[in-house]
């Protein structure tokens, strides 16, 4: 077969409750919507981990993060360790990255042969969590509860122009492989950084929520002494009692929330327009790295294993898929081997070691995915935290908090901890003995810890004298673009033009 085209629409923070099959219909989003048309869609995906750097490598390598060790938002992705874009690139493919992928570490290609904007996240080892000290909150780079209190209309911002400079630069690198300078199959990854907080949102879009019914929670603040104990670290970790977080709030961090899901949709038709207008084939994969708990139970942004935070959503439109709503539970550490099985591209050398399973099985009905597991081991954690999604079922397990148990069919906001109700005592006992053939949550607490250990004294000697950063620097040939004295003219204009004229 003919390798396709593949350009995969990564967002950042999207809630995948707003995806019940496809956008929500009250969503002011016509282009998701008619890419929703064409995909299936994957009504019930989860992120391996709901932290943007571990559930990024984990999307990339098709490994949870106590394999990729990508614990937390400062830790170093092994360049050893193969992606979708390593796989797509050696079976011949032009791998190219514009926008976020939150890469930790010297290596800030992860086997993309270009990339195109830098980040926008340091990758260095400064936002390291240390459990050695449970409770500390490091100011500068936890998040904490101003990201509502401050929420409102904003024609631009750090994430407005960051966003912008990376529709910019793939829309461009998109008519350049529209003219065929490369006849390989290409893989663009196009990465954004919206809907993620702060919730700042241009007027354009913030107008279109004015009337919404959806501005505050289905599923209100819980007093902090009801919280279960990992939400209250949460809360702990975003200094909620510096705050006074009134009704108004919530409704302008929602609206300019739903006001960004907007703003990427605008984005996301202008590359559907430009495949159209270029006549080119592509596979699209839409997908969140997580999601966002938007005020549910009181909780704001991720790290929790809740339906706002780890649920994402998915959609994959490609030839010879039949558009669909998928409601088994899948991951997005099923990215890659997916992404390899479309492209029909062997991975038969690690697919011994790797936890993620093609999709295409599933979609034709010819396989059953299993349960879904995500881990979880940053800020907010002071021991990891483990989970599975299994059919109706929800099961979260951490060596520091009594287990949980929800029954998702019949309690979608999981506001009742079934784990000691003994009519699911059958469904308890499943879920706890596949968790412990899963994992050993003592090494992975030892493992973790050694990991922190080792980043802060490296980051500490690191920033100790002359410093030389590892964010990725693009850059450009200037001499090799536009017109310049080594070129001929009419070769240049009759190149550059699509399409090509007589």
């Amino acid at each position: 077969m003919t390798p396709p085209n593949i350009l995969i629409l990564m967002v950042d923070q999207l809630n995948g409750t707003l995806f019940p099959d496809g956008p929500a219909d009250w969503l002011h989003t016509p282009n998701l919507k008619r890419l929703a048309e064409r995909s299936v869609r994957f009504a019930n995906c989860y992120t391996a981990s709901p932290l943007c750097a571990p559930g990024r490598a984990s999307f990339m390598s098709g490994e949870l993060p106590s394999v990729t060790g990508v614990y937390d938002n400062a830790a170093e992705f092994p360049s050893d360790l193969p992606t979708y874009a390593h796989h797509l690139r050696r079976a011949g493919y032009h791998t190219c990255l514009s926008g976020k992928m939150h890469f930790v570490g010297p290596d800030q290609m992860h086997g993309f042969e270009e990339r195109l904007t830098t980040d926008i996240y340091p990758a260095d080892f400064g936002w390291t969590p240390d459990y050695r000290k449970p409770g500390e909150r490091i100011d500068w780079w936890y998040h904490n509860m101003g990201s509502v209190t401050g929420a409102g209309v904003a024609e631009i911002s750090n994430q407005m122009e960051y966003d912008d400079e990376v529709a910019h630069c793939a829309i461009r690198k998109l008519y350049d492989l529209a003219r065929r300078r490369d006849p390989r199959p290409w893989c663009l990854t196009v990465s954004f950084t919206h809907p993620h907080d702060p919730y700042l949102a241009r007027r354009k879009f913030w107008d279109l929520y004015e009337d919404c019914d959806h501005l505050l929670p289905e599923f209100g603040a819980i007093p902090y002494e009801d919280q279960d104990p990992h939400s209250q670290r949460i809360f702990d970790a975003n200094d909620w009692r510096s705050f006074d977080i009134t009704e108004a709030h919530i409704r302008d961090a929602r609206r300019a929330y739903l006001a960004n899901v907007s703003y990427l949709d605008e984005k996301v038709g202008q590359f559907l327009d430009i495949l159209e207008a270029t006549h080119q084939e592509a596979a699209i994969l839409f997908v969140s790295d997580h999601g966002d708990m938007l005020g549910e139970r009181g909780l704001w942004f991720k790290m929790t294993f809740y339906e706002g935070s780890s649920r994402v959503p998915m959609m994959l439109a490609a030839p010879g898929l039949e558009p669909q709503r998928i409601d088994q539970p899948v991951s997005t550490i099923d990215v890659c081997p997916s992404l390899c099985d479309l492209a029909g591209v062997s991975m038969d050398e690690v697919a011994p070691w790797t936890a993620g399973k093609s999709l295409l099985p599933v979609v034709d009905g010819s396989a059953q995915r299993g349960a879904v597991p995500m881990e979880y081991a940053a800020e907010a954690s002071y021991a990891p935290l483990v989970g599975l999604r299994d059919g109706r079922y929800k099961y979260v397990r951490c060596a520091l908090d009594p287990e949980q148990l929800f029954d998702l069919e019949a309690d979608p906001h999981e506001r009742v901890n079934l784990a000691c109700d003994p009519a699911h005592a059958e469904a308890l006992s499943g879920l706890r003995a596949d968790a412990d053939a899963r994992w050993d949550l003592d090494r992975f607490d030892a493992d973790v810890r050694k990991s922190q250990a080792r980043r802060w004294v490296v980051y500490e000697a690191l920033r100790n004298g002359a410093y030389f950063p590892w964010d990725y620097q693009p850059l450009q040939q200037a001499s090799d673009r536009f017109m310049r004295n080594h070129m001929d003219l009419n070769e240049v204009e009759d190149r550059q033009r699509y399409p090509r004229g007589e």
